[in-house]
């Protein structure tokens, strides 16, 4: 199960929508103010910048700064929505394609007034939320000619010029860099590759740009860890991991694995951290894509890394050397450390790796198996030095998993087909969904 966690008072400017578990019709989604088509391009970018809305997508780039170089480049560009979610731990992006279709394709199509595009994509890796954008395009013939492109779900199929790539009739694999797509993507055009929540962020303030500052510093969030229900809810920036731990119902967590796999371990004392990107990346860690795994007292963090790792050695690409041998050495040294078997070297063998590996593959996934490392070595020092004097209790009830992540998992909330237009969506003050892989 999943469950959507509703705020307790919601804005029209909530990217959760009135009625998280139904799909939203065009209908329902032009009586919010969606497709009004009233504030321009010109006065959106400034209200962006104003705003100052990052990208929900794992790097948190300015949105407005993204569009206008886009829009520089000279030439027709290219928008691509992209819904590819490959952190294990986060839903976001396939529960926004499944339940409002509508104003993600909104956004897509206001991101194209701005940089002048003529054409979109819509990109992703989920049969149902590909079926429902389907629906909503057929529902509402967009002003822009929007194709839908799936591809195979794998951690790096979302990265940017994977992305392009797979769009242009290749494999979904990360490109060397420059160009980037924003210089010469699809087709060879200046690429817009947003991510989904971005997008949907950009038509709340298109809709509504007396809230774009509450607008740009909410985010969604998947919560997960413990013996909890894992959460997909919308926060605020500025509250505590603390507090968001707390209503979770882990108030005495032990830390978290932090922006799914990119932000790495924080211990118990960084909870009191804010849900902010500045204030993260200042403290060493980051909010990524949204997603946190808080680990309930007791819990080993090592156990927890061991899993971050081996998934991240089975999804490397295999294309670059170094993330092959770097992210496949990096796990056979956590899953020993799990077990008790490393020797007295491993914690030197893993910071001289989280020091030397980053920026040296062509996508993230190397730097996010080196920070998991390094971070495991920062927050938890004393528990990997116990690891090396005896076996983890904790880690041997919960031995390595298979490399796929099964265990950092969330399942998507179940969204039901829109009702037939006329018919009233309900208000469900917290409504529990069932989750669906």
């Amino acid at each position: 199960m999943t469950a959507i966690r509703l705020p307790t008072t919601r804005s029209p400017g909530s990217a959760l929508g009135a009625a998280p578990d139904v799909a939203e019709s065009a209908e329902a989604y032009g009586a919010t103010g969606g497709y009004a088509g009233t504030t321009g391009p010109d006065a959106l970018l400034g209200h962006l910048s104003a705003s100052g809305l990052r990208g929900r997508g794992g790097a948190g780039f300015p949105a407005a700064v993204k569009l206008r170089a886009v829009r520089d480049q000279g030439g027709i560009p290219v928008v691509v929505a992209n819904g590819e979610e490959g952190e294990p731990g986060s839903v976001k992006d396939r529960w926004l394609l499944r339940a409002r279709p509508h104003l993600v394709l909104d956004g897509l199509a206001l991101a194209a007034a701005v940089t002048g595009a003529v054409r979109g994509y819509v990109y992703h890796s989920d049969p149902e939320a590909g079926a429902r954008v389907r629906r909503a395009l057929a529902e509402r013939e967009p002003d822009l000619p929007v194709e839908v492109v799936e591809t195979a779900h794998t951690y790096v199929a979302g990265e940017e010029s994977a992305v392009v790539r797979r769009i242009g009739g290749g494999p979904a694999l990360p490109t060397a860099k420059p160009p980037r797509p924003f210089e010469r993507g699809v087709g060879g055009a200046p690429t817009l590759v947003s991510n989904v929540e971005t997008l949907a962020r950009i038509a709340l303030t298109a809709a509504h740009p007396e809230l774009r500052g509450t607008i740009a510093r909410s985010t969604l969030v998947t919560v997960s860890g413990g013996n909890a229900v894992p959460v997909l809810t919308e926060v605020p920036y500025g509250i505590p991991l603390r507090t968001l731990a707390a209503g979770h119902g882990i108030p005495d967590a032990a830390g978290a694995l932090m922006g799914g796999l990119f932000g790495g371990l924080v211990d118990a004392r960084s909870l009191d951290l804010p849900l902010e990107p500045g204030a993260l990346a200042a403290a060493g860690t980051a909010l990524g894509c949204g997603a946190i795994r808080f680990l309930a007292a007791g819990a080993c963090p090592v156990a927890t890394a061991a899993d971050a790792v081996g998934h991240l050695a089975a999804e490397s690409a295999r294309q670059c050397g170094v993330c092959v041998s770097g992210t496949a050495a990096i796990r056979d040294t956590v899953h020993a450390l799990a077990a008790g078997t490393a020797g007295p070297d491993a914690p030197a063998r893993l910071e001289r790796w989280a020091q030397g590996l980053p920026g040296r593959g062509a996508c993230g996934l190397l730097d996010a198996a080196a920070a998991t490392a390094g971070s495991l070595l920062r927050a938890f020092p004393e528990r990997v030095r116990s690891h090396l004097r005896r076996s983890c209790p904790d880690c041997a009830a919960t031995p390595a998993g298979d490399g796929h992540g099964r265990r950092l998992a969330v399942r998507v909330p179940e969204v039901a087909d829109a009702p037939p237009s006329g018919v009233p969506l309900s208000l469900r003050p917290s409504p529990v969904l069932k989750g669906t892989s």
